[in-house]
């Protein structure tokens, strides 16, 4: 049996880190939604300021055969992005008729920007307030707090997927 994980959370919160390891320890592709929407210029239509739903479902729309291609090999992907409208998470599910997994990262808007400051390319102050307002405006999937140390984070995610 094979799946896919969305890791979404707003800015800072872990969701690359996590998703790296989560990739290591199940042997799954990965894919970073929020390169997409750079590497296909998808950030110039905005939406009550924010990167347009419409571009984040091209992403969905560029990803999905790719994705789909692993998961018919029954190789588990890992899709990593702030995922803050809605529609993005219900059209990927709608477009990967397989067994999902949504996990929301949470961590406080403090821990989010001091993580952010400590990258190599910060995205500032004013970026993090931004995407965590819009990332923890709804709840979706299983909320996993990501103030505790990492290896519990890790083992958190893994209790909820299928054993092998």
């Amino acid at each position: 049996m094979t799946y896919y994980i969305i890791i979404r959370g707003p800015l800072g919160c872990g969701k690359s880190t996590i998703s790296k390891i989560l990739v290591k320890k199940l042997n799954a592709k990965y894919f970073a939604v929020d390169r997409v929407i750079d590497k296909y210029n998808l950030t110039n239509d905005k939406e009550k300021g924010y990167i347009s739903q419409r571009s984040f479902i091209k992403a969905n729309d560029i990803i999905t055969p790719k994705i789909k291609k692993y998961l018919r090999k029954n190789i588990p992907v890992i899709l990593d992005g702030n995922f803050y409208w809605k529609s993005q998470i219900e059209d990927l599910i709608n477009k990967l008729n397989y067994s999902h997994y949504i996990f929301t990262l949470k961590a406080p808007l403090k821990t989010c920007i001091e993580r952010d400051r400590k990258r190599n390319k910060s995205h500032g102050k004013d970026a993090a307030m931004a995407v965590y307002k819009k990332s923890t405006s709804f709840k979706y999937g299983i909320i996993i707090d990501v103030t505790k140390p990492l290896e519990k984070i890790i083992k958190e995610i893994i209790s909820y997927l299928p054993k092998d």
